[in-house]
């Protein structure tokens, strides 16, 4: 087959042990397909399929959940790829078709058809130290996860051995002292307090690599240069979290932007002469959770968003309500932080550009969508002020 020149668009549609993929050019005209397996002789069949256009782009949907791994192969062999959110390929397969049913020769075409058609997509791009960080945090939170059920199955087990003296906030001194003081009799309450005791072995264990993994986290977050854990509430997990997902912070116009992003912007419910507005379950929920996270943190302690939250409910604010307005207080915060650390990255390291390194690059391998689908830029409550930072 003859080399073509011009530039096209490779349209993935990604599975566990299979990609399949259509070639079309900047006016969306086919040029080739194929469905390949995703083994080392599928890979490499589908890159040499691919070099008969040396101008090419590959489109993956979702490269942050099942098209990772493929996406990351291709960033390896040093492969241009761009990130197609899954919500974005499901409205052009619906349009493009009359229904929404799928099959992957259409949704490669789907991917494809948005790759050509939106200029705006996150371009991938390899960060092996965002890439650990990110994997680090993944394996922290299973931890965090692992732990909370150790513990719920060592609280109903020592409910059983010692009847009405379950404690609300377990913790390993407590469960090995409550274990010391009972020494049943039967086969059942022995076969229960073995278990049990096995239980908090598991729980001393998942504890000891939680610690060490939060201060691997660490490490790398101070390596890295970042001062987010300067702020308030924002400990190694929030800032390893916030670095992972963030990426390159150039990729958000604004803090409105990052907000909307962070799910912490309101949204625009206004009707008539009614001006209002309502809550926002759109954007990064990990991220939100993070926020959520600092802003229990700060009214938990003597803050300044403790006082800014106290102020809120005296205005007349539900909780919730000024939980959130300290949300999007925290997430302009943390935005502005990261623009500093960028702009700091940025003289400190001229000339280069490793992608998703903070400000260092318009390309990114941050690991959401991006911030630009499904926006609300409501400016409220307004910036977040110096003094969330840290005093001390």
């Amino acid at each position: 087959m003859q080399q073509q020149t011009e530039h096209v668009i490779i349209g993935v549609d990604p599975h566990k042990l299979s990609a399949t993929i259509e070639v079309v050019d900047q006016h969306e005209r086919l040029l080739g397909s194929g469905r390949f397996t995703t083994d080392r002789a599928g890979y490499a069949a589908m890159r040499s399929y691919a070099k008969t256009w040396p101008d090419r782009v590959w489109a993956v949907e979702g490269a942050n959940g099942a098209g990772r791994p493929l996406a990351q192969r291709l960033l390896e062999d040093g492969e241009q790829v761009v990130d197609v959110p899954a919500k974005l390929s499901a409205r052009v397969r619906l349009f493009d078709t009359g229904h929404n049913r799928k099959t992957d020769a259409h949704d490669a075409h789907a991917v494809a058809a948005v790759a050509v058609r939106t200029k705006n997509l996150r371009v991938l791009q390899l960060d092996g130290e965002l890439e650990a960080l990110r994997m680090l945090t993944d394996r922290r939170e299973a931890l965090t996860r692992r732990r909370v059920q150790t513990v719920d199955r060592l609280q109903a087990l020592l409910a059983e051995l010692l009847p009405g003296q379950a404690k609300r906030d377990l913790t390993t001194g407590q469960a090995k002292t409550m274990l010391a003081s009972v020494r049943p009799r039967d086969i059942a309450g022995k076969t229960r307090r073995r278990i049990a005791a096995e239980e908090l072995a598991e729980l001393i264990a998942v504890e000891a690599k939680i610690k060490r993994s939060t201060a691997e986290l660490k490490a790398i977050v101070l390596a890295r240069g970042s001062r987010l854990m300067d702020i308030h509430g924002v400990g190694p997990v929030v800032a390893a979290r916030t670095l992972a997902d963030v990426g390159d912070v150039t990729r958000f116009a604004d803090r409105n932007r990052f907000a909307s992003w962070t799910g912490t912007a309101p949204l625009d419910a206004s009707s008539g002469e009614q001006n209002r507005h309502r809550l926002s379950r759109a954007g990064n929920r990990r991220m939100n959770h993070m926020i959520h996270i600092a802003a229990m943190s700060q009214i938990r302690l003597d803050t300044d968003g403790r006082v800014y939250y106290r102020r809120k409910r005296a205005e007349g604010k539900k909780s919730l309500e000024a939980i959130r307005c300290l949300k999007r207080r925290i997430s302009d915060a943390i935005y502005r932080q990261l623009i500093e650390d960028a702009q700091r990255a940025a003289v400190e390291d001229l000339g280069t550009g490793p992608g998703g390194h903070c400000g260092a690059t318009l390309q990114s391998s941050a690991v959401d969508l991006h911030p630009h689908i499904d926006t609300s830029d409501q400016p409220l409550p307004g910036p977040a002020e110096k003094t969330l930072r840290r005093t001390g």
